[in-house]
């Protein structure tokens, strides 16, 4: 059975390692892809989408389909294996944004709707 290391690192009631189901594991993964800044891993610095800086953009439809452009294209490049982007929408209120993936997991094909935020309220 594969261990899929729980994001960000715990350890459970034994003092172990927690681990997370596979779609819980992706999750993690998907979160640390979108709100990783390119360069703030030293051994992988094109790692990350650069989401976090675009909160405190000036909103704009421009804006928002740039966001999702960028969205689309780190998930391909660093979750292609693991995950089919079957769809990305981008919300921008204020200084919160807000992210919603929907995917499915290629080894199973079950689908997934999962929403990510980032900034105030």
């Amino acid at each position: 059975m594969t261990q899929h290391v729980h994001f960000p690192l715990q350890f459970d009631g034994r003092g172990r390692t927690r681990d997370d189901d596979e779609a819980l594991w992706i999750r993690g993964l998907i979160e640390q892809v979108l709100f990783t800044v390119p360069g703030e891993r030293v051994m992988r610095p094109d790692f990350g989408s650069g989401l976090r800086e675009l909160v405190f953009a000036p909103n704009s439809p421009e804006l928002a389909a740039t966001t999702q452009f960028l969205v689309q294209s780190a998930l391909q490049q660093w979750m292609a294996d693991l995950i089919t982007v079957e769809l990305v929408e981008i919300d921008v209120a204020d200084s919160r944004l807000s992210v919603n993936i929907q995917y499915s997991i290629r080894r199973t094909g079950m689908r997934y709707q999962e929403n990510f935020q980032q900034g105030g309220g």
